[in-house]
Order: C-alpha cells, then structure tokens, then sequence
C-alpha cells in the first residue's frame, strides 16, 4: 500500500541523486522517491573537495541530459528552514555544480512507485565547461581511481557502495551505479 506524504506548509523541493539520497545532512519537513526524465547519472565529475582531494581526485556523479529517467528523492524542506539550509547544499555542492529548477515526478511515500504528484525542485547538476568534469572514461579506469580516492568527507568507495544500498531501498536500481559496484567488486 502506498501511503501519500502531505506537506501543509510552504516548502521547497530539492532533488538527490547522489550523496543527497543516502545522506542528505539537512533539516526536512518530508522525504519522498521522486523521479525525472530526460536525465541519466554519470561518474563523470572529479572531486577534490569531499570525496578526493586535489592530489588524487575522486569521482562523483552528475547528471546528464538523456533520452532516459532516474529515481532519486526529493526533500520538502521549509520555506523558514530555506535560509540555514541553502548555504549548506551550495557549500556541498560547489565543485562546478550549477542548480537548475526540474519538474520531479513524485511517488507517494520513500520507494519507487506510481506517480501521485509533480512539483518543482532544485537540483544541482554540473556543467561540462566547468575545470572538474572528467567526461567519459573506461569503467575499470573510474572503478581504480574510485578504490584509491578518500577526501574530508571519506572514502569514495563509501560514496559509491552507499548509493548503491539506498537506491536498492528506493526498488530504484540505477545500471551505471550498479556496473561501477560490479567493476569495484572485480579483482
């Protein structure tokens, strides 16, 4: 049974696809699966800054636009939370990520499942141009650097295996998060 989660309070969505899904480190009125179209994850942007440091980068996920849908979870967080919640998602996010406004399809409670309601969220993705965006790579090459990287939020490895724990637990399986578990997995 799905149960619909209400917000009567004036909120704001935020969209996660990444860390944002299994450690969202924020005050939020309510959590919900929420799905998008038209975009597709890649571990195309380097991290220096939370999963690596500038000596040997990371790599952490970004979207790209597709011919595709993802699940992720959106956050109501509340318009009076806004202020104290707001520098702390631009400091997170700051590595070349721009924020955009997206229409995400919301299921009814914290797992994949019929659409009940679209709303409008924010969501930080990163731009091509920007110093950090590594761009496609071989799997095996993403899986060795994620092996070896660890950076002030800990290790990249984490950062990967959590995500692919937390979208099980959405029923919201991603193949490009999976495969780079599998390569991770590979001797």
């Amino acid at each position: 049974m799905t149960v619909t989660v209400t917000v009567d309070e004036p909120v704001v969505w935020v969209f996660g696809y990444g860390s944002l899904v299994w450690r969202p480190a924020m005050a939020y009125r309510a959590r919900r699966a929420a799905r998008l179209e038209g975009w597709a994850r890649r571990f195309w942007q380097a991290s220096t800054d939370h999963r690596g440091t500038p000596e040997a980068p990371g790599r952490v996920l970004t979207l790209l636009e597709a011919d595709a849908a993802l699940w992720g979870v959106a956050y109501a967080i509340a318009e009076a939370d806004w202020p104290a919640v707001e520098p702390v998602l631009e400091h997170r996010e700051q590595q070349g990520y721009a924020r955009l406004t997206v229409r995400a399809q919301l299921a009814g409670a914290d797992r994949a499942g019929p659409i009940v309601e679209t709303v409008d969220a924010l969501l930080y993705v990163m731009t091509p141009v920007n110093p950090y965006f590594v761009g496609p790579e071989p799997l095996a090459a993403t899986a060795a650097v994620v092996r070896d990287a660890h950076g002030p939020s800990g290790a990249n490895l984490d950062y990967v295996v959590e995500l692919g724990r937390a979208l099980a637990a959405l029923d919201a399986r991603d193949p490009e998060v999976d495969a780079l578990i599998d390569a991770l997995a590979a001797p």
